[in-house]
């Protein structure tokens, strides 16, 4: 089964692989659910979580189905229960992707330093 993960966006520790969906396809799929994913804020952080640095993993299958590895900003987060829903409805709303499967993970455990600058100077640490 072939599988891309988002590359250009996606932080340097994210393995990329290869894909049969093409390049324009593929890109315009990947700045679209970058997009999608940040529509879903934290509730507690003013910032959302493609920016606070809480999505892992994405991988577009071949036929267009995502698979996204994400985690809280702590194990204890009041919203753990909900949050996976809203990344999928988000994401499962991107034209084109067929299917959204969210799998939380806490290995490695979040840290402030994943996140980005822009995420920083939202919650006022830049």
């Amino acid at each position: 089964m072939d599988e891309t993960t988002l590359s250009e966006q996606t932080p340097a520790n994210v393995p990329v692989t290869t894909s049969t969906i093409p390049a324009d396809e593929l890109a315009r799929l990947t700045d679209d659910i970058v997009s999608a994913l940040k529509t879903v804020y934290d509730p507690e952080i003013p910032a959302d979580i493609y920016e606070l640095g809480l999505v892992y993993k994405i991988d577009i299958e071949d036929d267009r189905s995502v698979k996204i590895d994400m985690t809280l900003t702590a194990p204890g987060c009041p919203v753990a229960g909900e949050m996976p829903g809203w990344v999928e409805n988000a994401v499962g709303a991107v034209e084109g992707v067929s299917g959204v499967e969210v799998s939380m993970v806490f290995d490695p455990p979040w840290t402030p330093d994943r996140m980005s600058e822009e995420a920083q100077i939202a919650v006022g640490w830049y």
